[in-house]
């Protein structure tokens, strides 16, 4: 337990939401250095390096979600955060400094550092949520997302910065900078309490009621949040014992695991992070230009990212999630399938034409599909199989990305970019249509509600979605 100063609340949700600046700057350093470590290692024509390389840390997330979900019901959601943010320095000190041709001892590092990504993506939207009061749930949940793509932008300006340094120092500083805000988030974390969800779950109501006193304005209201979270806490428990993995296949619920996890599988094979990952290289290819000389469209599209994460925050509870999901997805379907036919119909169309699409591309996913699976996820499961359901559906998500992070360079190897987003183009439309047919609205509906429309859907063997 930390001491007993009393912390500020703004402290509290500063240092609660900065994992998400790691997490998104671990996510996107690899598009600044891939063209020099690329080049330094003359990996040009060898695309399945490339994929795994970059891929590698999608890989360790698929199971660092899962164990840190797990040890942080036992360790607690602080300390798994202080865990995983040793990781993070250790992997990203151990990519850095990856021996010359050193694919392997890459790739490896690369899983370890994934594994404390995923770590974050599951414990730090936990811990923000156990923190914040019910009205700003919603709000904090946004400004997670603009944390993370925040942090993907300062990895892209980082990358643009050193870009003139020797390749070799270049791509190792760049990897190694991780470990800076890992170290802050690791100062900032120590000082920060428990969660009361979790003190209350381990019977230390004190202490809980301690921590509340830094964030909630009186006592009556931690007296009755912690009689609340008590008796949530004893409703969990007994249907934890009812629950099981058969449970997400039973009849009554099939529905709405399959609409959560669909959602989160389509947002990945949409093919968003082909883009984030790999865009120097497709404006090289594009254009001609190496790709370490365009690292500024990496930043460019970062800042698309932000803004739109900034407009979700204004816009969420204002539109139902069906409409924006369908819009979104209609228009980065399009944004993907028109390069393509414009160069079928003019051969000689000038090559940025395709990253004007992308950046078009980019702008919608970032206040629709990028935010919006995480709030169906977090609504549409009731609670019987809401760990679980979860659980499975940010698997699939990680699966995805570690599948486009590492088919994206094999695939443009054999086909043209064009091509190639036109096949994520089709998906994209296909998830319009997943949207349209197996997805509830879940915007103002309660868990009771939502699952009385899944059972709607099973007893009558049609959709019940029709609503926008």
């Amino acid at each position: 337990m930390v001491n007993d100063k009393k912390i500020s609340s703004g402290f509290i949700y500063f240092f609660g939401a900065f994992g998400g600046i790691l997490f998104g700057y671990d996510i996107g350093v690899m598009t600044g250095a891939l063209p020099f470590l690329q080049h330094d290692w003359n990996l040009q024509n060898n695309p399945g390096a490339i994929g795994w390389i970059t891929s590698s840390l999608m890989f360790g997330a698929i199971f660092g979600g899962a164990m840190a979900g797990q040890l942080s019901d036992r360790l607690g959601r602080r300390k798994m955060i202080l865990i995983s943010s040793i990781i993070f320095a250790v992997g990203s000190i151990l990519a850095g400094i990856s021996p010359h041709n050193g694919i392997l001892f890459m790739i490896v590092a690369r899983i370890l550092l994934g594994l404390a990504v995923g770590a974050a993506s599951a414990l730090v939207p936990a811990y923000m949520s156990e923190m914040a009061p019910a009205r700003l749930r919603g709000r904090l949940s946004g400004i997670n997302q603009t944390m993370i793509v925040s942090g993907m932008l300062l990895s892209y300006i980082v990358a643009y910065l050193l870009k003139d340094l020797p390749g070799t120092m270049a791509w190792r500083l760049m990897l190694s900078l991780a470990a800076l805000p890992a170290l802050i988030l690791f100062i900032g974390v120590s000082r920060l309490p428990e969660s009361p969800r979790f003190l209350i779950k381990n019977k230390k109501i004190d202490e809980a009621r301690k921590v509340l006193g830094y964030i909630r304005p009186n006592k009556e209201q931690i007296d009755s949040e912690i009689t609340q979270i008590q008796e949530t806490v004893n409703e969990e428990a007994k249907v934890n014992q009812k629950a099981s993995w058969g449970t997400l296949l039973s009849n009554k619920y099939r529905y709405l695991v399959m609409a959560g996890v669909g959602v989160a599988a389509f947002q990945q094979f949409q093919g968003a992070n082909a883009i984030f990952y790999y865009i120097p290289m497709i404006v090289e290819k594009a254009t001609g230009h190496e790709a370490s000389s365009v690292l500024m469209w990496p930043i460019i599209q970062g800042v698309i990212l932000v803004l739109g994460s900034l407009i979700f925050l204004m816009i969420a509870d204002k539109f139902n999630r069906r409409t924006l999901l369908t819009i979104g997805g209609t228009i980065m379907g399009l944004s993907f399938i028109l390069p393509a036919i414009l160069n079928l119909l003019i051969p000689n169309a000038n090559p940025m034409m395709m990253v004007v699409f992308l950046s078009i591309y980019v702008a919608l996913y970032s206040f629709t599909w990028a935010p919006l699976t995480w709030v169906i996820v977090g609504e549409i499961f009731p609670l019987v199989i809401r760990g679980r359901a979860s659980g499975l559906a940010s698997s699939f998500n990680w699966i995805g990305s570690f599948l486009v992070g590492l088919l994206f360079p094999i695939m443009t190897a054999s086909m043209s970019q064009e091509a190639v987003f036109a096949i994520f183009g089709a998906i994209c439309l296909l998830g319009v249509l997943f949207i349209r047919t197996c997805v509830p609205e879940t915007r103002g509906h309660t868990l009771e509600e939502i699952e009385k429309i899944g059972e709607s859907r099973r007893d009558k063997g049609k959709s019940a979605y029709l609503d926008l």
